[in-house]
């Protein structure tokens, strides 16, 4: 039985994905950070119970330590396992400062990479970057190119960028798949998600300006925005990590068909109001007025935000497409489910601990 490890439990990914492969018999173990135990057991015993499978190895670890901060049982446990590793932990935050990004998503990645490669039974190694490591770059992006941009909108980008590139190195040594997910949503058929980031800013504001007379569209926008579900993230990347023609690639689980900003802005306003966008608040304005932190605060979206809304970029999916044929894996199309996003933003909009802290 192999030995599927996990860092980034018990965030929300890493959560959904030991739900999914536990079913399939594996043994699951994950690497805790010791604030995070306490949530991490409750989490663990809420999978196991739903899905009524064996327990999951918790293991105190720190992947901005050396051998990842383990004790000698649990790095010699999993040294005489065969083991599929998934890396998930990073430092999400679009307004991370720069320090604190560094430390954990590129010196943290280097740790996890010398762990991983020092594994004498490895299968896989599943690390997940992002699509957002093209920085400025605009146009086609493609999944076997990773080229510096002239700039980065966040250190966010940067420093996933700086960690790919560490990932890239591995292939030629380990078995290595990496995973760019878009921006990532909640579940296409539930609309279950833990926190409302992303996407959901633009519910936060809308929610927030529904009684005015009218909503403005935020400037002008000829951009697309990739945001994917996370149940295509979740059955894609399992499929991945069991296809040997995934080893060695890089794919992006994107929505090879993605809408434009304004046509997905618009629909969120006509679902959560009934009314239709009207007039347009500047671009530059709006940028201005999001500089105080009291007012992103307010109307619950992140200055940083903006730079996604006039970004022209696609992003390729040939080897996406290509591994995932014949798998009857897609990418649901975000317009169409908006109503069951909006339905679950609109029972727990109150639920403080969905919403992320701002500022």
């Amino acid at each position: 039985m192999k030995e599927v490890v996990f860092t980034g439990f018990p965030g929300f990914i890493a959560s959904q994905l030991i739900r999914t492969v536990i079913k399939k018999e594996n043994s699951v173990s994950a690497i805790v950070l010791a604030a995070e135990m306490e949530k991490a057991r409750r989490e663990a015993d809420e999978i196991q119970r739903l899905t009524d499978c064996g327990p999951i190895r918790l293991m105190a670890g720190d992947i901005t330590k050396d051998g990842l901060g383990l004790n000698d049982e649990d790095t010699a446990y999993l040294k005489d396992k065969e083991v599929v590793f998934w890396h998930l932990a990073a430092i999400y935050d679009l307004a991370v400062p720069r320090e604190i990004a560094w430390k954990v998503n590129v010196e943290g990645t280097r740790n996890v990479n010398r762990f991983v490669s020092e594994l004498p039974h490895l299968l896989r190694y599943m690390y997940f970057s992002t699509a957002y490591v093209a920085g400025d770059r605009e146009g086609t992006l493609y999944e076997d190119e990773l080229i510096r941009p002239e700039n980065f909108k966040n250190f966010y980008e940067e420093t996933k960028f700086e960690a790919e590139l560490l990932v890239e190195e591995l292939k030629e040594t380990c078995p290595v798949t990496i995973i760019r997910p878009g921006i990532v949503r909640g579940n296409s058929e539930t609309g279950e998600t833990i926190k409302f980031d992303g996407p959901y800013f633009f519910l936060n504001m809308i929610d927030r300006l529904r009684k005015l007379p009218f909503i403005p569209y935020i400037g002008r926008s000829t951009a697309f925005i990739n945001v994917v579900p996370i149940d295509y993230i979740l059955k894609a990347s399992v499929y991945l990590s069991e296809h040997d023609e995934a080893e060695g690639k890089t794919v992006h689980l994107t929505d090879p068909n993605p809408h434009p900003v304004e046509e997905v802005y618009r629909k969120m306003v006509q679902e959560k109001t009934g009314k239709t966008p009207k007039l347009r608040l500047p671009h530059t304005v709006a940028a201005f007025s999001l500089k105080s932190v009291s007012l992103q605060r307010f109307i619950g979206v992140e200055a940083e935000t903006l730079d996604y809304l006039t970004w022209n970029a696609h992003f390729d999916t040939a080897n996406a497409q290509q591994l995932l044929a014949g798998s009857e894996i897609h990418c649901a199309d975000f317009l169409e489910t908006i109503p069951t996003m909006v339905k679950f933003y609109e029972l727990h909009k109150f639920n403080k601990k969905f919403h992320v802290k701002i500022g």
